[in-house]
């Protein structure tokens, strides 16, 4: 089950990048988060500190 990040609900706050363990979560263009799903490990921790619950599992 991949992670992906809602662009809509993202706040661009870098919390998820932070807490990400691989290094899986950047910044993409328009400011927003996002997932590289080759290199998440599906672990949720991003999901765990987003105040706005933008990581959600596929």
């Amino acid at each position: 089950m991949a992670y992906m990040i809602d662009k809509d609900a993202c706040l661009g706050c870098g919390s998820c990048e932070g807490e990400c363990p691989v290094g899986a979560i950047s910044c993409g263009e328009d400011g927003k988060y996002e997932i590289n799903p080759d290199a998440c490990l599906e672990c949720g921790a991003c999901a765990g500190v987003c105040p706005v619950e933008a990581p959600k599992a596929n």
